[in-house]
């Protein structure tokens, strides 16, 4: 079976603003197979963005869950996470898929994974998929050094920094902040 490689999804909260982006490159084997993916989404009226890596599928799954989840418990973005969590590890057909969230926002940040895991990074910076670790290494730097920068801007950056070193990762970047 071909693996499906893809990805990198980034959030930072900076200076009371929140932002979450990703890379546009989906890579099947050693080949790219398409170079514009959009792996950023808005639920109920930009007010949550979620990013995912790995199977597109999956995480389409994932999010609609996730938006029900939303809605269940008032837009409470780490209850609805916990929630989905709980749902993933417990279901036997969820269980199965293959896909890590980012989700934010204007005052939460949090990675959601299959493990049953909800993180609440230290450092406000949140990275899945391929490239995550570049990207979070840089995203670190930005937020040390470069504290005037924009939480959108950092994003942008790192992103970018991330795609010059991960095979997997491209500059077409999309970025959304909620509102």
């Amino acid at each position: 079976m071909t693996r499906i490689r893809s990805t990198t999804v980034l959030g930072i909260r900076h200076n009371g603003q929140t932002a979450v982006g990703a890379d546009g490159q989906a890579t099947m084997d050693k080949h790219v197979a398409k170079s514009n993916v959009r792996k950023i989404r808005q639920l109920h009226g930009g007010k949550v963005v979620t990013g995912f890596a790995g199977s597109t599928a999956d995480a389409f799954s994932l999010l609609e869950r996730f938006e029900e989840k939303l809605g269940q418990f008032g837009q409470n973005l780490k209850r609805a996470a916990i929630e989905l969590a709980k749902d993933w590890r417990k279901d036997q057909y969820l269980r199965k898929l293959e896909a890590m969230m980012v989700v934010a926002d204007r005052d939460e940040l949090l990675i959601i994974a299959g493990s049953g895991d909800v993180l609440e990074p230290d450092s406000d910076v949140a990275a899945v998929g391929s490239g995550a670790m570049y990207a979070q290494a840089a995203a670190r730097a930005l937020k040390k050094h470069a504290p005037h920068l924009t939480a959108r801007e950092m994003v942008e950056e790192a992103l970018h920094i991330a795609a010059d070193i991960c095979i997997y990762t491209n500059h077409n970047l999309i970025i959304e902040e909620p509102v």
